[in-house]
């Protein structure tokens, strides 16, 4: 539906391309959103077990759909229209021959299925990998490839794919008929330099993890650069006027950062989506987990020290499928989100739970904190609990979880976060937002707009079209704070004995019982040696 608000002089439009929906808003140089459409999209299709994919024109299509009733129904004259910019997911990926034409549907990142180990790492590397700690994970990152498995099980078609983009480099393709993507969008097992923000050097180890022909890869310019403009063919699919400059951005998260106004190191956004995150956005590149990549952020030359939980906010849906079918019921017949009427039983369970703790790990990792052994745990359940004391765990799971990760996030930075900003449709409940406040004891804000990630993408397009001189000036311009929390002293005060006597405790505890799982189900399986 379209949101009208006042008339504007000049504004950019942001495409929003996320797992669940298409975006496209139109955004004034005030961060206010104009108008928006917004149109449900299907995730992904699984034919298969454990796969997630994707027809790249469907994507394509609700661009099109999307964005053309966004032109049919804005409220100002197009000439005030000065460019556009798009974000998306991160991690989707699209083969296309030279014409830009799919040769398979997309892999969403979504997506389990696993290549097999090559020829590399060999057996001394193997060892110096399992000296530094990190073999098991690097082994993961080589099987959950995307690349990898398309050259060992669609060779044919990964002969012929020309390029071997992201859904970001794909739909600015289709906008602009060029092989461009923006370096803040490349979040993936791909042979970046993390660090440089290019295409790793000939010698970079990614090369041998990710044998991607170099040829393949698309161009790099920096977010705020020039990518290309609307081409005529579409400029009639789309609506968008012909001619427009589209401007780089950055994948969804690093957009949300930018658009929630985080700009210094002591200021993080807490990112409450189907992939819950914190990020801060710092000056110079550091490693939270070593060995492991800091994704480039939105404002060039910039990085995001994420730490993420795969089945974030997902576990909210989780819950509502296994528990709530009684209340989503009621909820829809009275016109309120389920999530909604959840929040109103959970603001009655006292801060803790009743000592109800859960550790978010839903889905095994990668990564070496937690290991790719680990699993999801409840504990502490007495005869007083009900399913809104799970529910609100779950809630408190996941803050003690971005807790733990900023505190090693403190360490590596030198820098103290004193100020958290809310982003993701978790955002928009009041509820998460004060358990964040006490759990973290920081205080918590929430922006004027929940379109955090579009609004990211417009400040990008805003610098870059010289509408701001500079991404301090254009923060300051288009951002703002539309509610605060601060930490209540009584659940302040449980939360932090209840984090540092118990949660901290729990992952290295439950470590040995993980393991033995996994060694008698099977389950999540090992790489061999």
């Amino acid at each position: 539906m379209a949101n009208r608000k006042k008339r504007t002089d000049e504004c950019v439009i942001a495409i929003d391309a996320g797992t669940q929906s298409m975006r496209a808003a139109a955004i004034d140089m005030r961060g206010e959103v104009i108008d928006i459409i917004k149109t449900p999209m299907a995730p992904y299709v699984s034919v298969k077990p454990g796969w997630a994919e994707q027809d790249p024109e469907y994507y394509w299509k609700m661009l099109c759909v999307t964005c053309k009733k966004l032109m049919n129904s804005i409220s100002f004259h197009k000439n005030s229209i000065k460019g556009v910019s798009i974000t998306t997911q991160r991690m989707t990926y699209i083969n296309v021959d030279k014409n830009g034409n799919p040769l398979r549907p997309a892999i969403v990142w979504l997506d389990q299925r696993k290549a097999s180990l090559g020829k590399w790492p060999n057996a001394p590397m193997k060892f110096i990998l399992s000296a530094l700690g990190i073999r098991d994970s690097i082994l993961y990152a080589i099987c959950d490839s995307e690349a990898n498995w398309l050259r060992q099980n669609q060779h044919k078609i990964w002969e012929n794919t020309h390029k071997f983009l992201l859904l970001s480099g794909f739909l600015t393709y289709r906008l602009t008929g060029e092989f461009v993507d923006s370096v803040g969008c490349t979040v993936g097992y791909l042979p970046l330099d993390y660090k440089k923000h290019k295409w790793g050097s000939k010698r970079d180890m990614k090369w041998k993890m990710f044998p991607i022909e170099p040829s393949k890869l698309n161009n790099l310019v920096k977010p705020s650069e020039l990518l290309g403009y609307i081409t005529t063919k579409a400029s009639k699919e789309t609506g968008l006027p012909a001619g427009l400059p589209l401007i780089a951005a950055a994948a969804d998260k690093a957009c949300e950062v930018l658009g929630a106004g985080c700009l210094a190191p002591e200021t993080a956004c807490v990112s409450y989506g189907t992939t819950t995150t914190i990020d801060a956005n710092c000056p110079k590149y550091v490693e939270v987990v070593p060995f492991f990549p800091t994704y480039p952020g939105a404002v060039p030359g910039t990085y995001n020290t994420e730490v993420m939980i795969v089945r974030g906010f997902w576990m909210l849906s989780w819950f509502k499928e296994q528990f709530g079918a009684t209340e989503t019921g009621i909820a829809r017949k009275n016109g309120i989100a389920p999530e909604a009427l959840f929040d109103k039983f959970a603001a009655n369970i006292p801060a803790s739970s009743m000592g109800l703790m859960l550790q978010p790990f839903w889905s095994p990792g990668i990564v070496k904190i937690p290991g790719p052994e680990a699993k999801g745990a409840i504990i502490g359940f007495g005869d007083v609990h009900t399913k809104w004391h799970v529910y609100k765990a779950i809630l408190e799971g996941l803050a003690y979880a971005l807790k733990e990760g900023t505190i090693r996030t403190e360490k590596k930075t030198g820098v103290k976060i004193t100020l958290l900003k809310v982003a993701g449709g978790g955002s928009q409940s009041a509820l998460m937002s004060q358990i964040t406040a006490d759990i973290f004891d920081l205080p918590v804000e929430r922006p004027h707009t929940f379109e955090a990630s579009a609004l990211g993408a417009a400040i990008d397009a805003a610098v870059g079209l010289k509408l701001y001189p500079d991404f301090r000036s254009a923060v300051d311009g288009m951002t703002r704070t539309r509610d605060r929390f601060e930490p209540i002293q009584k659940n302040r005060d449980v939360y932090k004995e209840l984090f540092e006597k118990v949660y901290m405790k729990m992952y290295k505890r439950l470590k040995p019982l993980y393991e033995d799982i996994r060694g008698i189900t099977g389950y999540p399986a090992k790489i061999k040696k």
